[in-house]
């Protein structure tokens, strides 16, 4: 078997939703707020900006930098570090695309406008998703360029589509803010994970590594902590102690989660039927499947189908 960690990122999903093409011209300030379950992706095509986080750090993007945000959280983008901040949703915006819109909001003076290209974000680790709570707030895409020289191409074609606007601009402008969001996560796994090492060290241990990728590849099983046990090859005693002090959750607590992200996937985004989610996930009834879907999710799965059905309306 290969490394858990590699194995279990095959399940990282992350793909834009909802992107904005923003042109604006100084003095200025731009709320993103939280959306739950969303990361944010902005990219700096020209000019310069303060990323200003809730507790007032800053972050300075000049032309040419990305910022991945894998929590979301409100935050601002401004063009001086002073300034108030006007929700983005606040903004009059046109369509340029399917999924992508564009603010424009340039004065007639003589201040030359940044042009920002901002992406929300669904974003699942799959079977590495504890680690998204561990992340740091900010991560930078200039910290890794220096050992993943590869992504700097894919910044300077993000600038010249943004700033072009040439045929289909916005669409491939979408499709590489995904394709650069999720080599930020990769480099950050790959080096290391920053302060959580010591987890990914932990997950690294083989026993462990054999049981997690068993409940990811089989998740609809009625697993029980002696199996599980088995897979690592001890005691149920041990297995549990080791499985709670890596993830924080207890082993059954770690499967149903499981589930539910699955099941919040495919009823929302994939448009799966209720009770086709809950057979495939080996609940015998959809009443059981959906009293643990709310307790885990906080929504009911019908209600979590009527979100997606309405943001596609409204997208379309």
């Amino acid at each position: 078997m290969g490394d858990p960690v590699s194995e279990l990122l095959l399940g990282m999903r992350l793909f834009g939703v909802d992107y904005r093409r923003i042109q604006i011209a100084p003095p200025f300030g731009i709320r993103f707020g939280t959306v739950a379950g969303r990361a944010q992706f902005h990219f700096v095509a020209r000019g310069q900006v303060l990323l200003r986080t809730a507790d007032g750090v800053m972050h300075t993007l000049a032309g040419g930098d990305a910022v991945f945000l894998p929590r979301g959280g409100e935050h601002d983008l401004v063009s001086a570090p002073e300034l108030p901040a006007r929700d983005v949703d606040s903004f009059e915006a046109s369509t340029l695309c399917e999924s992508v819109g564009a603010i424009r909001a340039c004065c007639d003076g003589g201040s030359q406008p940044v042009l920002i290209f901002s992406g929300c974000m669904e974003f699942d680790l799959g079977g590495m998703h504890p680690l998204v709570a561990l992340m740091p707030e900010v991560m930078l895409v200039g910290t890794l360029l220096d050992r993943y020289p590869e992504i700097l191409p894919m910044l300077e074609a993000m600038a010249r589509e943004a700033c072009d606007e040439r045929v289909g601009f916005a669409a491939i402008l979408a499709r590489l803010a995904d394709v650069v969001s999720a080599s930020i996560v990769r480099g950050w796994v790959e080096c290391g994970c920053g302060d959580a090492a010591g987890w990914i060290d932990a997950l690294r241990d083989p026993r462990l590594g054999r049981v997690l990728t068993a409940m990811h590849r089989d998740p609809g099983r009625d697993w029980t902590v002696a199996e599980l046990a088995a897979v690592m090859g001890s005691s149920r005693s041990v297995f549990a102690e080791r499985f709670l002090a890596v993830t924080g959750v207890t082993p059954l607590r770690y499967v149903t989660e499981l589930r539910m992200r699955l099941a919040a996937q495919w009823i929302g985004r994939d448009r799966v039927p209720i009770d086709a989610a809950a057979h495939r996930l080996g609940y015998a009834s959809q009443a059981a499947f959906s009293r643990a879907f709310k307790r885990v999710v906080g929504r009911s799965p019908g209600a979590v189908r009527a979100a997606a059905t309405a943001e596609a309306r409204r997208a379309s």
